[in-house]
């Protein structure tokens, strides 16, 4: 029970800093830790994730950061494909889960390290949306109104968000994962939020999209193990406060590339485990 609340407080201070990870982290902490597979840290992982983004988003709903509007619509949407996620997980051997789960680490972490070096000054203050004449700048599919501040559902930015959605919830159901390491880049990459404004809204997708799929595990029949899960559950909730706290501290840029070197070490890490 202390290893597990340790390996919580972990997963909590990584998901309070960058909304992402969390459960990238979680699962191969189990899986190390405690022996488990893939599918016996899954839903463990999801409740503990759940459990500390609900956390951070309340610590972060003061600051007005998260857009709650398009936190829904991916939750909404990843709701909706978490269950093919789970059929394909049943049906999957489980080392080329693992094997997925690595690679799909790699391929986020090179695409945020890259963002991250291309330009630091958008990984810390997002992309401007107008120019000093008042005239809109060539930039990502969403764009916020000046006048609001709130994005402005076109369809294209409709659709680029509705579709990082449905990615979220597959690999939610797929393996495990909240999701975070897909919203956050593709928020940062589709619309002008600032790193920080992406990561709190990243923690309400992930707080719905994780308890979506903790239930569809339990209504299927299955239990988790309560005395493992409890206390991992309540270090994520203490880390995340941690984390919370120390996340202004830090530059986006410097997040995105920390974030981006641990998903790369826990991907190497898990690829030869699956091939040795």
């Amino acid at each position: 029970m202390l290893i597990a609340a340790l390996l919580g407080i972990t997963v909590g201070v990584l998901l309070g800093l960058t909304g992402a990870g969390g459960s990238i982290i979680a699962v191969p902490l189990l899986m190390w830790s405690l022996g488990w597979t893939l599918p016996q840290a899954a839903p463990v992982a999801l409740l503990a994730v759940s459990a500390a983004a609900t956390l951070g988003v309340v610590n972060a709903w003061p600051q007005g950061s998260v857009r709650y509007r398009a936190a829904t619509v991916m939750a909404l949407a990843g709701m909706l494909m978490a269950p093919f996620g789970l059929w394909a997980a049943h049906r999957a051997p489980v080392h080329l889960l693992a094997l997925v789960f690595a690679v799909v680490l790699l391929g986020v972490a090179l695409r945020m390290w890259r963002q991250a070096r291309r330009a630091p000054e958008e990984a810390k203050m997002g992309w401007a949306t107008v120019q000093s004449d008042g005239s809109e700048l060539k930039g990502p599919i969403c764009q916020l109104n000046p006048d609001t501040g709130r994005l402005r559902w076109t369809r294209p930015c409709s659709m680029a968000i509705v579709s990082s959605g449905a990615l979220t919830g597959f690999l939610s159901g797929l393996l495990g994962v909240g999701g975070g390491f897909v919203i956050v880049p593709a928020l940062r990459m589709v619309s002008p939020l600032p790193f920080h404004s992406a990561v709190a809204t990243s923690l309400m997708a992930v707080a719905l999209t994780s308890a979506g799929t903790v239930s569809l595990f339990m209504l299927s029949g299955k239990t988790l193990p309560w005395l493992i899960a409890l206390p991992f559950v309540a270090g994520a909730m203490a880390g995340m406060l941690g984390g919370r706290r120390l996340a202004p501290r830090f530059a986006g840029p410097h997040l995105q590339q920390g974030f981006a070197v641990i998903m790369a070490g826990v991907g190497v890490m898990m690829i030869l485990k699956s091939l040795l």
